[in-house]
């Protein structure tokens, strides 16, 4: 998929080296967008054997370049609203518009945790950072959208939300709350926009393979007794906790690849016709 040159894309989330949003950041400057990339963290730490030397956004940026694409990084925490209009200013003042915007932000928080034992901390850092979060950044970006002098004919704005929005499973409520929060989110906003020809939709990876897993692998090397290499091979539990891989008909964990293909499509004008829509993408999970 091509057919993104001119256009100017802000991707959050995008610092991790084994994140969607590094992946999607550099798919949409194959693709010929220019990208800003924005996290909280210029360099995220990872546990993964390889990775002590990654130096987060600015190695994203360096890549956006490598496709003949111009590329930005801004440290940002999409649950401060100074933060998001900083960062949404900042991209206006060296690109002049935002066309594409790709939400990546999203912290799952300790699990498996009851309901009756979360505590009340956990669940408004989880909404915090993954609903209030989500809003500010669709907010802003959407205010600029809908300002551009240019129009906003075929603006695309895509949310990473997740299966556990659709399907919640026990131990997990603050982090399903959440995102099931941005899909009401995404399906409101996406109505709101259309008189404006721009396109809202949502992404519910389940399964994936991506420093989202490191805190809870750095978990199970502790109450195991085993180093963190150990924990990296051993296959995820399912929701419930059951052993084994969860059932993936397609046989694998998804990539940050996977996604960033599926984001191609959304953002490209192939999608024209598509808003409001929570597209699943479990490899068959769901």
């Amino acid at each position: 998929m091509s057919g993104l040159e001119g256009k100017v894309a802000l991707v959050t989330g995008a610092a991790a080296k084994r994140s969607m949003g590094r992946a999607i950041a550099v798919q949409l400057a194959k693709d010929g967008a220019h990208v800003v990339v924005a996290d909280k963290l210029a360099t995220p730490k990872s546990i993964w054997p390889g990775d002590e030397g990654w130096r987060g956004l600015a190695a994203v940026v360096e890549e956006i370049e490598g496709w003949g694409s111009r590329g930005l990084g801004i440290t940002a925490d999409v649950s401060v609203a100074a933060d998001v209009e900083a960062m949404v200013n900042e991209t206006l003042a060296t690109f002049g518009k935002i066309d594409i915007l790709v939400h990546c932000v999203g912290v799952r928080g300790p699990v498996p945790v009851p309901v009756v034992e979360l505590d009340e901390a956990t669940w408004r850092m989880l909404l915090d950072v993954n609903l209030t979060g989500a809003f500010l950044v669709a907010k802003a970006v959407a205010k600029a959208m809908l300002a551009d002098p240019q129009g906003t004919e075929g603006k695309k704005i895509v949310f990473i939300s997740s299966m556990a929005g659709v399907s919640p499973y026990p131990g997990g409520a603050g982090y399903a709350a959440s995102k099931h929060g941005v899909l009401g989110l995404m399906k409101a906003l996406a109505r709101e926009l259309a008189p404006y020809k721009i396109n809202v939709n949502a992404i519910n990876p389940g399964a994936f393979e991506t420093n989202f897993r490191d805190e809870s692998v750095l978990k199970l090397a502790e109450a195991k007794g085993i180093s963190v290499e150990e924990a990296l091979k051993t296959p995820p539990t399912g929701p419930t906790g059951q052993a084994g891989p969860p059932p993936i008909p397609l046989g694998r964990l998804g990539l940050p690849r996977d996604v960033a293909a599926l984001v191609s499509f959304l953002v490209s004008d192939a999608a024209s016709y598509l808003t409001g829509e929570a597209i699943n993408l479990s490899g068959g999970a769901s």
